[in-house]
């Protein structure tokens, strides 16, 4: 109640804030593009994604410099020219297709200058895991260093951290969500969206295993650190749900 009182007793004063007049007009930093349009600009994401090293500087160019509204059209306009990035769900491996495959992520990255990346982006969204990790060790064969090494060394920012999680998550998933809860207690300050979002929604699927693997490759056990970094009735919730250490 304090906090209104305080609110109401600003409003009243001629030293705090003070209502802004009505005014007509838009004060948007971000304007409609008047020549806009949705094909083209889905092209042009289109070449820069699968150009070598990725465009950036053009994706940036046609993200940033549309409203929202234009931005909902590019979207739709790439999914209808590019097809939308389905996994597939089949448990069976393909073999011969992991070879292949595993060929062809090496060609497109460690094997060349620039990376080409619809190759990765092609294999990496539509492969089953089971698939992905077949393709992996095959790709293990071809070069020095494991797919996720090379992608460190080929790839930065955001995008590299996508196609990260594609792979970390196809090769071992209990230990990606592991680290994924590390670094969401690490340092500073504790990321506790993150930390609900994976305790909650892996409670009933692996969370006994991600459970295992965070023991495995930080040498003590997850309840160990929530105990460290959370406190209260957040922290009973997050200790039940993980059971006993």
């Amino acid at each position: 109640m304090s906090f209104f009182k305080q609110l109401f007793e600003q409003q009243n004063n001629d030293n705090g804030f003070k209502p802004t007049p009505s005014v007509t007009g838009y004060f948007g930093t971000v304007k409609p593009d008047p020549n806009f349009n949705a094909q083209n600009d889905a092209a042009k994401l289109k070449k820069a994604i699968e150009t070598k090293g990725v465009d950036e500087a053009t994706i940036v160019e046609v993200i940033a410099k549309r409203s929202n509204a234009q931005r909902q059209q590019i979207k739709a306009a790439y999914q209808q020219s590019a097809g939308k990035a389905t996994r597939s769900e089949d448990s069976n491996i393909d073999d011969a297709a992991a070879k292949s495959e595993a060929k062809a992520l090496f060609e497109a990255g460690e094997n060349r200058i620039g990376t080409v990346c619809s190759v990765l982006i092609d294999i990496l969204t539509n492969r089953s895991e089971a698939q992905l990790y077949k393709i992996f060790q095959y790709y293990g064969q071809l070069s020095k260093d494991s797919l996720a090494k090379d992608l460190e060394g080929e790839l930065h920012g955001s995008f590299e951290d996508c196609l990260m999680t594609l792979v970390k998550g196809a090769l071992n998933k209990p230990a990606y969500f592991a680290e994924r809860l590390h670094l969401a207690m690490k340092g500073l300050g504790t990321n506790t969206d993150t930390l609900t979002r994976i305790i909650v929604s892996r409670s009933e699927i692996d969370l006994l295993k991600i459970l295992q693997e965070y023991k495995r490759m930080y040498g003590k056990s997850l309840q160990e650190d929530i105990l460290k970094e959370t406190s209260g009735d957040y922290e009973k919730i997050m200790m039940t749900l993980c059971g006993t250490p």
